[in-house]
């Protein structure tokens, strides 16, 4: 018996190793001709038409989601994977019909899912990163008047109401420059210093795995699952939306732990996005996020709110910066800031070290002869066969850059054309620093470095201009160094996949445009049909106050600080810095379990339900992989794709109802006995 069990042990570790060099292309020696005999399209047969429409699809449905995220937490797990295997289920489903009609179509490629992938993901990350939730959003008129009228680093009339044509505009002007800043350094990143990119290799390797026979199969089991869970969710928020006809009505606003626990935001809302994000994110995230709802909402507020008259004048409302909301969100920028400078000097010294050692191991190499494997010369071979022209990157870069020049004191006259000047003559550098660290890491640190560029001109514009030209010069830096990076990671995939890197750029730029023109539509189908931006509302959009106060930090220095505020935002800023430390220093039994600092952030500004929410996802992803770790392994992230989808999804129809005046016929409220 025990033989047998040992038996099948050593059949499945086999199985398992086979299954990884499958997914990886490598193959046995014997097999090597079959990979020669697969034949690579050329970059313009990766590009299709039908792979536009698929990427076009993904991108406004993962638009829709990742803005509603932004509107109210401002927490968006990686959707990478999600979107490879979606590309995956369009394609084949749309190929299978034209089989079964008796139409021939060109064969769906791992090329063709990666340049799919790769635009999709461009589209929705314009969503993402494109301020709406942020510093965008923190211009209008009503983050203005949270941030407290009276305040004197807060300039009279220093806000611009959200508008389509300016919004799209500002976008184009922005996005299009990191597409072409690291361009020449592709070689050097990708294949000289065979940087891992690990988001990259994931979705590389999930590709790969798809395009295989075993692939396939596991592919099937996916989509089901997808589809299963899509549809449940999608089912389950248009029932909750019958019983929302008011106020605090409906299933989000259930009282699972008692009405005391609920005054203090703690109660699970029934919300399948946040159980599908926590499903995604790690354990620590989600038990960070509690940790720090816990600490604010359930300790630290009640506290200061008995103190009020002391602290804080008795006589302003709780929404005041000068009040119980000043707490709240200076300590949230004090937990940010420690947590975004450790980690910011952390990457910088690695990054350093790495280049340096990297720089140390090439020479000898060069010197000593290097040997490739045979699969990693033809990807090599690849990846510089179709080359990208360097002066064509730098051409491209000094026009949209002088397009910015030209356009964005146009938009907003308080940012000076020299400030746009100074930033994108610093933006390569910094993008570099950024897409390497990026390489090592996974840590996409560009919103560290927009709030840099976000304090440094909200200082050099002053007191009247400080505010806009800080919120507007964050932004500006923070989409070249972002999409540099982004586009590092996708590079990484192509070269992994054997697909074009010309296929790959053309694609991003694609995807841009297309997210140019989505991205701002999106956000006003829930700016006219939602509160967004109400603290006491669903659609918080915490981030766009947090950025806000961080321009008014910039110009005015602590004295907008409540009192005591200072205080207690050394000792959080210091904490943050104690909590990397121990993660860094401690064994990893210990490490592991130190909670980080942004994810406890967010609770602070937001309450504690989604982060119940999120350890509800997590119990799940527990649970499961105690029942069957290997079938975890594999359906957990389509599973968790299906309910972010279907309840992101149900967004759509909810807000046009709300916009055509059609209110949920039923208020379920809870109320004391």
């Amino acid at each position: 018996m025990a033989r047998n069990e040992d038996q099948e042990e050593v059949e499945d570790e086999e199985e398992e190793e086979e299954q990884q060099r499958e997914i990886l292309g490598e193959r046995d020696p014997e097999e090597q001709g079959m990979r020669a005999e697969e034949i690579i399209p050329t970059w313009s047969q990766q590009l299709s038409l039908r792979g536009v429409v698929a990427s076009l699809i993904i991108g406004v449905i993962y638009s829709i989601i990742v803005m509603k995220l932004n509107l109210t937490t401002g927490l968006v797990p990686t959707l990478n994977v999600s979107a490879a295997l979606l590309a995956f289920v369009f394609l084949r489903t749309w190929t299978r019909i034209l089989h079964s009609a008796g139409i021939a179509s060109s064969p769906f490629t791992r090329q063709e899912n990666t340049v799919i992938q790769t635009c999709a993901v461009a589209c929705y990350s314009v969503a993402v990163g494109g301020g709406f939730g942020s510093y965008l959003l923190g211009l209008n008129k009503k983050t203005y008047e949270q941030a407290g009228e009276d305040t004197e680093g807060n300039a009279p009339g220093s806000y611009k109401e959200p508008g389509i044509g300016w919004m799209t505009g500002f976008l184009f002007v922005v996005s299009f420059v990191g597409l072409l800043a690291l361009v020449p350094l592709r070689k050097i990143m990708i294949i000289d210093y065979k940087l891992a990119y690990p988001s990259g290799t994931a979705t590389a390797v999930l590709i790969n795995g798809f395009h295989t026979p075993r692939g396939d199969k596991i592919a099937r089991k996916q989509v089901r699952g997808f589809s299963k869970f899509f549809a449940f969710s999608f089912i389950w928020s248009f029932f909750q939306w019958f019983y929302a006809g008011g106020d605090v009505c409906g299933f989000s606003q259930f009282p699972t732990f008692g009405l005391r626990a609920w005054k203090k935001s703690f109660f699970f809302d029934f919300s399948m996005t946040y159980v599908g994000a926590g499903m995604i994110c790690s354990h620590l995230v989600n038990v960070s996020l509690l940790i720090g709802a816990v600490l604010s909402w359930g300790i630290m507020w009640p506290l200061i709110k008995d103190l009020k008259g002391d602290w804080y004048p008795s006589d302003i409302p709780e929404s005041s910066m000068r009040s119980l909301q000043g707490y709240k969100v200076f300590i949230s920028i004090a937990l940010i800031l420690g947590d975004g400078l450790y980690s910011f000097a952390k990457i910088l010294v690695c990054t350093a070290k790495s280049f340096h050692d990297r720089r140390k191991e090439r020479k000898t190499k060069t010197d000593e002869g290097e040997d490739f494997p045979s699969e990693e010369l033809q990807r090599n071979h690849l990846f510089m066969k179709e080359s990208i022209p360097v002066w064509l990157a730098l051409a491209g870069y000094v026009a949209f850059a002088l397009g910015s020049v030209v356009f964005i004191p146009l938009m907003f006259s308080e940012v000076k054309w020299y400030y746009v000047v100074a930033a994108y003559l610093l933006a390569p550098a910094l993008s570099f620093c950024n897409a390497y660290g990026a390489g090592l890491t996974d840590m996409n640190m560009a919103y560290n470095y927009g709030k840099a560029a976000l304090f440094i001109l909200a200082a050099w514009a002053g007191p009247s201009h400080g505010v806009v030209a800080g919120l507007v010069g964050c932004g500006l830096i923070k989409s070249v160094v972002s999409i540099s990076a982004d586009l590092m990671h996708d590079f990484k995939t192509g070269h992994l996949t054997l697909t074009s890197p010309r296929s790959m750029l053309l694609s991003q730029a694609v995807g841009t445009a297309i997210g140019c023109v989505v991205a701002p539509l999106t956000f006003f189908l829930f700016y006219r049909a939602f509160d967004v931006g109400n603290p006491n509302g669903a659609f918080k959009a915490p981030y766009a106050l947090i950025y806000r106060n961080m321009a008014i930090l910039g110009v005015e220095g602590f004295s907008a600080l409540p009192e005591n505020c200072l205080k207690l935002c050394y000792g959080f800023f210091g904490f943050a810095i104690a909590a990397n430390v121990g993660r860094d220093v401690l064994p990893g039994a210990y490490g592991r379990w130190v909670p980080l600092p942004m994810a406890m952030a967010v609770p602070f500004l937001v309450g504690g339900s989604f982060a119940i929410d999120m350890c509800v996802g997590s119990m799940v992803v527990f649970v499961w992989n105690w029942v069957d770790r290997k079938v975890a392994g594999v359906m957990v992230p389509a599973v968790a794709s299906g309910l972010i989808c279907g309840d992101g999804l149900w967004t759509l129809p909810s807000s046009l109802l709300a916009l055509a005046k059609i209110n949920p016929p039923i208020c379920m409220k809870f109320l004391p006995s």
